[in-house]
This record gives C-alpha cells, sequence and structure tokens, in this order.
C-alpha cells in the first residue's frame, strides 16, 4: 500500500472522504481541486480552474466537474456524486469507488459488477490542461463510457445561476467539441485521444451545494449547465484520455503528453516528498517571469509570504533554477522598482508593507548560508545594501527609523504585520508602534548588510553598519525585554504583554538582539504557553483574548484569527531558536515535532497542509486548502536539523 492511499472503508465513509481534498497545479496558475470521491465542496473547486487576465485578476472556474457512467448490458451505473440541497446526495457514485491513491498523481479505482475501472487526473505543466485518463482493467465484454461535463465560467469568487445570457452552443472540433458559455470568456477545449460520438441536451443541474462554504457563512448553492454527453466504447486493457484546455490540442498527441508529464511527477512516500512536491506546485511562471504563490485557492503572490518562503520552497528542496527564475528574474528587478517609486512595474502585491524588503533581506540571508556570503554579495549584495539604506534614509512609506535605532510603524488603521486579519477595514489586532519581529528583522537586516560590505571589501561602510546596529541592539532590549519574555510591541506608554510566537525570530534569527539567558528564556515560554503538535498558537491561552477555533461566519473568523489558532509559518523559526538555545539536547523534541505534522498529510488538502489550524485539540485544519508559509516552515525545519546534523 502507498504512502497517500485510501480504501473503500473511508471512501464510501462520506463524513470521512468528504473532508479530504485533493489539489493539483501546472505551475503557471491554473489548478485542479475537488474532494476524493470528486464531490465539490467549495465553490474553489474545479476540474480547470485557471488565471484568465482577459477577463480578470481572479482565477475563473470553467470546468467544474466530469460525471462518469458506466454502461454495460443496457444498465447504467453513475460514478458521479454531487450534493444538494443540504446533505443530499446524487447520484451516489463513491459507492462504486474501491480505492483513492496519490502516490504520484490522482488515481481513483472503480468497480462495477464484473467492470474495473481507473481514472488518472493530471494537469499539464506549465499549460493550461487538464488530462484524465480512463483505463478499462477489466471487462468481459466492451464498455460504454458516457462522460457529462459541469460547466461554470464564473469566477472562483462568485457562483452562478441559470441564466438566459448562457450559451449552450457546441461546435466540433478534432475528436471533440468546444463551448463558450459568455462572450467574455474564452472557449473551452473538451477531446479525447479516440473519436467519441456528442449528444447536445444541454440541461441546467440546479442547487448544487457546497458544504464548506454553508460552514463559511457565504452564500453555497449555484446551477451548473450541462450542454450533453459524450460516448466511448472501451474493451478490456483500453486506456482513453480526455482533454480540456482554453487553446485545441492535436489528439494524437495526448498520450505523449501524458507519459512525458508523468516522468516528472514526484514520487510521494513519505511527509518530505510530500511537501516537496507541495513546494513546486506553489511556482507561477508566466512567460519568462516567476513568482511564489501564496497559497491555494484563493491566493495570488504576495511579497511578504513569498520572501518568507522562498528559500525553503526552492533551494530547500533542491530547486536551485526556481530561486533564479523567481528571484534573479522577477524580483530583484521589482525591489528595485519599488525602491525607485516604479510601482506601474511591480506585479508582487503588498510590497509597501512595512516588513516585506526586510523579509527580502532573509531571503538573500538565507540564500548565503546556502551558497556562501561570498556568492551572496556577488549577486545581491549591491541592492541589499540599497535596500537597507533605503529604510534607512526614512524613503519607506510605511516604516520609519527612529533615533534610538528602531523602526515604527502605523497598524492602527491598516495592519502592518502578518497578523493582517481585519474587520470594517480595520486591523483585529492593531499590532502598531514599535513590533517586536519588524525590530528583530531590522537589527538582523543592519548586521547582515554588513557582513555583506565586509565580504565586498568596503570595511568603511560595515563599521557604520554595525555602529548603528548597536543602536538598536541596545534600544530592542531597553523596550521589548520584561524581565521574563518580550513584549509583542510597544506604542509609546502601552506595552502589549501578550505572549504571542512573534518573539521567536529575535532568537532565530542569525543575528539575535538577545543574550543566551533571554533567548532560552523566550524559547521556554514559548514552549510552555504556545506549543502545540501544529506549531505555535498565535496568542497564549492565558489571554483573555484567546479565541482558539477558527470557525462561524466571516467576522467571527476574523476575529478568532490571529488570537489563538496555529499558524505553522513560525515552526522554522521555533525549530531555529530551541536548537540554538538547547544544541543536541533539543534535537530530539524537534523530531518529535515533526510528527505532529505526519497525520495532516493524509487529512484535509492531502500531501499538503493548511494555513491554520485550531488552538486546541484536537487541532483541526481551516483556511487555505494549501499555504506556502506553512510548506515552506515544515521543510524548514526538516533542513534545520540536517544543518544541525553536519560536523562543524
Amino acid at each position: 500500500m502507498s504512502y497517500l492511499n485510501f480504501d473503500k472503508t473511508l471512501l464510501v465513509n462520506l463524513e470521512r472522504s468528504l473532508s479530504r481534498e485533493m489539489l493539483h497545479t501546472n505551475r503557471a496558475g491554473a489548478y485542479m481541486a475537488s474532494t476524493l470521491v470528486d464531490c465539490n465542496t467549495r465553490k474553489y473547486h474545479g476540474m480547470l480552474v485557471l488565471p484568465l487576465p482577459e477577463v480578470g485578476r481572479s482565477n475563473y472556474v470553467l470546468l467544474s466537474s466530469l460525471d462518469e457512467t458506466v454502461i454495460q448490458h443496457g444498465a447504467e451505473f453513475n460514478l458521479g456524486i454531487h450534493e444538494y440541497g443540504g446533505n443530499v446526495f446524487s447520484p451516489n457514485g463513491h459507492k462504486y469507488i474501491r480505492e483513492y491513491d496519490c502516490i504520484v498523481i490522482s488515481k481513483t479505482t472503480y468497480r462495477v459488477g464484473g467492470v474495473i475501472l481507473t481514472k488518472e487526473r493530471l494537469l499539464v505543466s506549465f499549460e493550461p490542461r487538464v488530462l484524465v485518463r480512463y483505463t478499462m482493467q477489466e471487462a468481459a465484454s466492451p464498455v460504454t463510457l458516457r462522460l457529462r461535463p459541469f460547466l461554470a465560467f464564473r469566477d472562483v469568487n462568485a457562483l452562478t445561476r441559470e441564466n438566459s445570457a448562457a450559451s449552450t452552443a457546441m461546435e466540433a472540433v478534432d475528436n471533440g467539441m468546444r463551448c463558450r458559455m459568455y462572450p467574455d470568456f474564452p472557449p473551452l477545449y473538451m477531446q479525447f485521444s479516440k473519436k467519441a460520438e456528442y449528444v447536445h441536451n444541454p440541461q441546467w443541474y440546479k442547487n448544487i451545494s457546497y458544504r464548506k462554504e454553508l460552514e463559511r457563512g457565504y452564500e453555497w448553492q449555484e446551477d451548473l449547465m450541462v450542454p450533453g454527453w459524450f460516448e466511448v466504447t472501451m474493451k478490456q486493457g483500453e486506456s482513453l484520455i480526455f482533454a480540456a484546455g482554453v487553446t485545441e490540442v492535436n489528439p494524437r498527441t495526448l498520450r505523449t503528453t501524458w507519459e512525458k508529464e508523468l516522468k516528472r511527477r514526484i514520487v510521494r512516500n513519505d511527509m518530505y516528498s510530500c511537501l516537496k512536491n507541495s513546494a513546486s506546485q506553489f511556482y507561477k511562471r508566466v512567460g519568462d517571469k516567476c513568482w511564489l504563490l501564496q497559497g491555494y485557492p484563493w491566493f495570488r503572490a504576495t511579497a511578504r509570504d513569498e520572501f518568507f518562503s522562498l528559500c525553503d520552497c526552492t533551494l530547500g528542496i533542491g530547486r536551485p533554477e526556481y530561486w533564479e527564475a523567481i528571484m534573479d528574474k522577477t524580483a530583484v528587478g521589482e525591489v528595485q522598482a519599488f525602491i525607485n517609486g516604479n510601482y506601474g512595474d511591480i506585479v508582487l502585491e503588498g510590497m509597501d508593507e512595512p516588513d516585506a524588503l526586510l523579509w527580502f533581506v532573509r531571503a538573500v540571508q538565507e540564500y548565503a548560508s546556502w551558497k556562501g556570503s561570498a556568492e551572496a554579495a556577488a549577486k545581491y549584495g549591491d541592492l541589499l545594501y540599497e535596500t537597507v539604506n533605503f529604510m534607512r534614509r526614512q524613503r519607506h512609506p510605511r516604516l520609519f527609523v527612529h533615533q534610538n535605532g528602531l523602526v515604527w510603524v502605523d497598524g492602527k488603521d491598516r495592519p502592518a504585520t502578518w497578523m493582517n486579519a481585519v474587520e470594517d477595514g480595520r486591523p483585529v489586532t492593531p499590532r502598531t508602534g514599535y513590533v517586536v519581529e519588524i525590530n528583530a528583522l531590522w537589527y538582523n537586516a543592519l548586521l547582515f548588510a554588513a557582513e555583506l560590505k565586509r565580504v565586498q571589501g568596503d570595511e568603511h561602510v560595515a563599521d557604520l553598519l554595525e555602529y548603528q546596529a548597536e543602536i538598536t541592539r541596545d534600544s530592542f532590549v531597553r523596550t521589548f525585554w520584561n524581565g521574563v519574555y518580550l513584549d509583542d510591541y510597544v506604542d509609546g506608554e502601552l506595552h502589549n504583554k501578550e505572549v504571542r510566537p512573534n518573539q521567536i525570530w529575535a532568537v532565530s534569527l542569525p543575528y539575535s538582539p538577545l543574550d543566551r539567558k533571554q533567548q532560552k528564556a523566550v524559547v521556554d515560554i514559548c514552549t510552555k504557553e504556545l506549543y502545540t503538535p501544529k506549531g505555535l498558537r498565535t496568542l497564549s491561552p492565558k489571554s483573555g483574548s484567546y479565541r482558539p477555533q477558527y470557525t462561524g461566519g466571516q467576522q467571527e473568523r476574523d476575529r478568532n484569527f490571529h488570537n489563538g489558532p496555529v499558524c505553522p509559518l513560525s515552526i522554522a523559526a521555533y525549530g531555529r531558536a530551541y536548537l540554538r538555545v538547547y544544541q543536541r539536547s533539543g534535537e530530539s523534541f524537534i523530531r518529535r515535532l515533526l510528527v505532529g505534522y505526519e497525520a495532516e498529510m493524509s487529512e484535509l488538502c492531502i500531501g499538503t497542509l493548511n494555513e491554520l489550524y485550531d488552538g486546541n485539540p484536537p487541532f483541526k485544519g481551516h483556511g487555505g486548502m494549501a499555504y506556502a508559509p506553512s510548506v515552506s516552515g515544515v521543510i524548514g525545519v526538516y533542513n534545520t536539523l540536517k544543518d544541525f546534523e553536519q560536523p562543524s
């Protein structure tokens, strides 16, 4: 049995199988997602979901699902499943599933009487096209396979209803048909590796329900158009490939394309290989530019999250070519454009966030840990110094350097940190003034810039940066250290003493402003009050504001988001900090830390990690299906342990 294998017992139990999702991407922004039994439970689910710049800035669901019907000796067995109204399912195709396996690609095995049919799915890399291969493993006589496409042609954030504007026209193409429900959209081509008969019979399937949206307090029902169906006769041992995309394909190339794509896939036989595969799914290439997406299904490329996750999601999994594509060919130019005020040249969202450039500096510092300071200085030294100087000279629109050496941000009316949930347009957690992790990053940035300047032979500038860093360090300790741990933020006379995970970066960064005793105290309080098997809570349970469950409507979830639930993005920093303090004696504890994530590989969105988890047992996952900072955080723990094992 493979690592990601699910048998009939689980799959026929909808209470268990509908909570497990699958996600595949094409590394260019398109994706395919559903539950393991192919019953969509989110409006974001779909067989072909892709960005369409000519339509708008969002992603769009073109093909929602594809229902299969096996016909033998005149008897029809529908393998599809949809939820209607609420907890009413029709048809009940999940009862024919015998196995779901995702060790390489998504594969479902159905058994209908004496017929055994497998269904495999993949997306073509860097091309907006989904391929589905059906193989008739066993059949005593020829079998007819009928396929019904459920069309949406809508924004992922919206739902559709039956309407007269939708076109149901179908036009024949090579081994298939094409359609365009609305004139603003491109056509959808549906083709086969062999000739298929098409029967035109347009119908709206009404009130298809998405239970995840109901849970989240959103509109949760829609109507989908089924224009007709395709029929193909298959015999035992025969395979058929279905392709759906926004451009026409030569059907005779589908088998070759399938084999080529299959060879590119990562075998997922343990947690690390799952995370490695997941990290690569966040890549988005458009032409010669490449970004790292924040996650799926609703995220875009944002500066803070790209720089935060970049090293572990590229160099950390042995993919240096993606570091070069994302950093050298794309991000460097966008950072330069921001510093020079050329905002129109920037695709990354949130470049003006107060900590975005500090995470850029940290990403280069991580690069130096992999490739050496000399190479980092040669490639990025000048830009890195320019970036630090940009902030030193008070040119950043949202970050200000004070005479005490600390940096100040205004987070009262607009979120200034990664704890960025809002209510009525204002921050739920208004971290403002001197913020602990931003100032830890600033101190670290000054000293790393000095390090690269020394490598470049500029001793004078290096001395100046180190002098400023020393002023910052003294002010940092006086401002944040309360004798037991670090205050979360300080705004005038207000010292926010809530225990949050942000203080852990003051220990984990290569240049820490704290002494050994202070470092240990920070690690110990984070372990005592914040640590869970899924990472660090966003707030201590001892706080009166502690709200550990990420449930309810949008407003309640936003209020809870950073006030108790666990965000795994801080776990790599925690692992580094713990080993810095406890050295070899802490290694076994950090290894056990990884065990808490092992179970997540077969829960929720299989083979990846969610955006956040409840702060109390059983630590249920929520938010985005796959989240780059969560994945990079756990990969970072792996790499920290690997480095820790290396002889000095």
